[in-house]
């Protein structure tokens, strides 16, 4: 049976990369009827976030990305966060050095990342030069004995090369002299990704490890390392690069980016998971718009491309757009009000009036924060005639015989009812005998300061009888 997982650290918000991850491996379980594994990498305590935790649970949760093992559930192979198998870490590790296929370094860690990072400013390649590689056992017990802090390092070959088959990009192959000999337990006894992953994965039988493209050319550490372990190696899926449009990479400190603003700012989670499925997997038609479950049946490894993907946030509001005008009334309602509550005081105002409000716009939005936006005419004082509107005016001029008909036609509605409404404007439209394009756009710019938007009717309607006479007569 096909086993993945998805394996998030702690350390903050999830962004788009995360969520695809998360996804890719969900779908590759699922449409093999396999199974999807929850297991938290949180070793790294120095970036943990307090909350991040639960972040995790609830976009899973959130997006309909039921794992069938992990913490709290299903524990056959758990515990399933790192920091609760340390015991599990060490013993492996305590086997590599038996075997000859790790050692002690007592080596200065601040010092090494120091000449990591001058290396870097160098544009010049920098590798442990293996200092501890083969201190003698006796030394290493003193040291140990004289309470030196040390690591624990992965012993690589220097010579010949590793190779592996990756299920996307084909053969990958490296020679050793690459590697570096990466650290696989840190001096305050948390493992690094690098072994935990190599560990739990075998311990977890995933049987389908995906993980991005950068990990391309690092990979065959880790197959050194199932060897040296006797675990049986996992079929590897790198999954191509996600970039930005000018080419930076995603990030949780971009709203953009980030799954909590996206979903703060109302953008629907099937909107983002159709979007993000597309983000390096073709299907086999010209289908664009797929639920879950149509994601589950059609998705397939081969569809993987090489090639990086473009996270397009303009493209996200697209989708979103669709998926918001595919809502039900009564459903786009309860999704969209919230966002509007937020910015107005909607206490004095009739249901019959906000539902208008709403739903005139629900063609109009691509994303739900975006209403405010729209709105914001209905819920202001004085008028702001925009740029265009502006030009329109001075170009057209208005005529102040006209004016008066506006407001004494619309004075004599009794009932403000957009019904009555659109017949007061073809009353309009008869004693004016101007051309109901002139019209309407005259009077959408007197009442409203702008040439676009809503049916006009309904645009007096919303304003209310009493801000339409209060704006034709300041224009007298």
């Amino acid at each position: 049976m096909i086993r993945t997982r998805f394996a998030p650290s702690p350390t903050g918000n999830m962004h788009i990369g995360n969520l695809r991850s998360a996804l890719f491996a969900y779908l590759i379980a699922k449409h093999y009827e396999g199974e999807f594994i929850l297991r938290l990498e949180d070793t790294d305590q120095n970036r943990y976030e307090l909350g991040a935790e639960e972040f995790i649970y609830k976009v899973l949760e959130l997006f309909g990305l039921e794992y069938d093992e992990g913490p709290n559930k299903n524990e056959k192979y758990g515990p399933y966060v790192q920091s609760e198998r340390l015991d599990i870490y060490k013993k492996y590790a305590e086997y590599l050095i038996r075997e000859g296929y790790a050692y002690y370094c007592f080596c200065n860690q601040t010092e090494i990342n120091e000449e990591r990072m001058k290396a870097e400013e160098e544009n010049r390649t920098f590798l442990y030069p293996g200092t501890c590689r083969d201190l003698p056992l006796d030394e290493v017990k003193k040291r140990i004995a004289n309470g030196e802090k040390y690591v624990i390092r992965q012993k690589i070959p220097k010579e010949g090369t590793t190779s592996y088959r990756d299920l996307v990009y084909g053969d990958i192959r490296v020679e050793n002299s690459n590697l570096e000999d990466n650290i696989l337990i840190k001096s305050n006894g948390y493992p690094t990704y690098n072994f935990a992953n190599v560990v739990d994965d075998a311990l977890m039988n995933i049987t389908h490890v995906t993980r991005g493209n950068e990990y391309l050319s690092s990979t065959p550490k880790y197959v050194l390392l199932y060897d040296a372990l006797r675990f049986d190696t996992p079929k590897f899926i790198h999954l191509p690069l996600l970039i930005k449009k000018d080419g930076s990479k995603i990030s949780k400190r971009n709203k953009e980016d980030n799954l909590l603003q996206l979903i703060h700012d109302g953008f629907l989670p099937s909107a983002i998971l159709n979007y993000i499925a597309l983000l390096g997997w073709s299907p086999k038609t010209n289908q664009e718009f797929f639920t879950l479950e149509e994601l589950i049946e059609n998705f397939d490894i081969s569809g993987i491309q090489k090639n990086p993907a473009v996270y397009d946030i303009q493209k996200l509001k697209w989708f979103n757009h669709h998926y918001i005008i595919k809502m039900s009334d009564s459903d786009y309602l309860e999704y969209i009000r919230p966002f509007l509550e937020k910015v107005y005081d909607l206490e004095n105002r009739e249901k019959y009036w906000i539902d208008t409000l709403l739903l005139s716009y629900k063609n109009h939005l691509s994303f739900g924060k975006e209403i405010v936006l729209f709105t914001h005419l209905f819920f202001q004082k004085e008028i702001e005639f925009d740029e265009n509107a502006i030009l329109y005016i001075k170009k057209n001029g208005l005529n102040p015989s006209f004016l008066e008909i506006y407001k004494t036609e619309f004075s004599k509605i009794n009932n403000w009812q957009i019904s009555f409404i659109q017949q007061t404007l073809d009353i309009i439209e008869k004693r004016t005998q101007l051309a109901k394009e002139r019209l309407y756009m005259e009077l959408r710019i007197l009442l409203s300061g702008t040439m676009h938007g809503i049916d006009l009717a309904t645009l007096i309607y919303l304003l209310g009888k009493k801000v339409i006479i209060i704006r034709l007569e300041e224009q007298l």
